[in-house]
This record gives structure tokens, sequence and C-alpha cells, in this order.
């Protein structure tokens, strides 16, 4: 029997209902047709899981009842990674947040470059930010992950860079002319991660990361747009010093 697997973002306790956000709710009435009593597993990102069972089906609303919390176990990489990400357009930064979050990223900060060529004033940037939450969301549901990464509000990279602290570890900027390559790390228990958009990132970016204390890190002879360059990235980082 398939069991959905659902984040709800609000205290969780055995015997409490609960009203499920209204995608999720969507999808379990419309689309999978499931029935009263059947099977759930809750999380609310605070780390457990939770068995619990559908409540109601109503038009406007779906409730689940919460019946027992259940060991979960830590599915975080012992690697904490802050990926640097400048946004891309449309479904491209949707898929980077979908698999930067199955592959473990601690945190996501999306980036303002100068190539960025997305706008954002202050009201768009709001819906954008609710959108990459449930994305982000979404791929906790599938991946098992019970802790949503951290996603911050769009900053300009020199901003950025130049407030990072002591906690952001080995820092590396993508640069298919980079000094350094994956297999030459030497990664503590945190990394940070810089990621041009469309067009990577320009001299200046560089520069300014390397003023930062950012290194430069090549991923191989190929040049690697911008959905496949942070994700591979990730990958050979959590291959070489996390839990791959």
């Amino acid at each position: 029997m398939r069991i959905p697997r659902i984040y709800v973002p609000q205290p969780l306790r055995p015997g409490r209902e609960v009203e499920l956000p209204v995608q999720a709710g969507e999808h379990i009435a419309r689309v999978l047709r499931l029935d009263r009593g059947h099977p759930l597993r809750l999380f609310n990102g605070d780390g457990g899981e939770y068995a619990g069972e559908l409540a109601s089906l109503a038009k406007r609303s779906v409730t689940a009842r919460v019946l027992d919390s259940a060991t979960a176990p830590e599915r975080e990489s012992p690697l904490r990674i802050t990926l640097g990400q400048g946004i891309a357009r449309g479904e491209k930064m949707d898929w980077i947040l979908q698999k930067a979050t199955e592959l473990g990223v601690a945190r996501v900060v999306p980036l303002v470059t100068d190539r960025t060529e997305v706008k954002l004033d202050a009201e768009r940037a709001e819906r954008r930010l609710a959108h990459w939450e449930a994305v982000i969301a979404s791929a906790c549901e599938q991946c098992g992950r019970n802790r949503l990464p951290e996603l911050a509000e769009p900053m300009k990279l020199a901003d950025w860079a130049a407030a990072l602290g002591e906690e952001a570890g080995l820092r590396l900027a993508l640069d298919p002319h980079g000094d350094v390559g994956a297999r030459d790390l030497v990664v503590g228990a945190t990394a940070t991660l810089a990621v041009g958009p469309e067009g990577g990132l320009s001299e200046h970016d560089l520069a300014t990361l390397d003023q930062a204390g950012f290194r430069g890190l090549r991923l191989g002879p190929r040049i690697l747009r911008t959905e496949t360059a942070g994700l591979a990235a990730l990958a050979a980082l959590q291959a070489i010093h996390g839990d791959l």
C-alpha cells in the first residue's frame, strides 16, 4: 500500500487533527482519490516523522489525524553545504532547488549577480520565495528528508559574500578556469558554494568572491549549464566528503 508523505508546517502531536496544505489536499482528494482512514506519514521540519490517517475530505479542506510519532532516521548529510545560486529563469530554478534538496544541501541563497536576468521587485520576490519554499517541501516529501533546507531571501552577490563568517567553511566558486578540482579539496564540516546563473559568474563576480576568500572550482574540461553545474558540484562534494 502506498503511504503518502506530506509536509505539514504546523505543530504535530498524537491525537491532533491538522489541515493539510491546499496542494497536498487536492492531490490526495482529486488525483489519488484516497478515502478517510488511509494511512499517511506527516512531518513538519523538526526532524521527526508522524504516523497519521486521513480524517476528512471536504471540498475546501482535507484534514489528517496524527496517530503517533515514529522514530525517524537522520537523513541529513554530515557535510553542511550552503549553495549560493545565481537566480535562473523559470523552471531551471525550480529544478536546481528540487535536486539540491535531494542531494542534501543545508541552505540555499538565491543570488543577484552581474549576469542575472531575472528581475525581482519586493512583491515578486515574496511570491517567488513562497513558490520556491513549496518546491523544497515537495522535494523533502519525495526524498525522505525530515528537515527542510533553509531558504534565504534573494541577495546581491557582493552583500552575501561580505556577510559570510567563519561558519561558511571552505568557500568555492564554480569557474571553468578555477585552480582546484573536487578531488583536491580538503573539506571540514561545512562548505559554501557559489554558482552563477545563465552565462556564469562574470569576471567582476569572481573578483568579488576571490576577495571574500573563495577558490575557483573547476568541474572537468566541459562547460556546464547553471542547472547542471551546481548539482554536479554538490554530488561531487557529497561523494568525496559527505554521505554519498
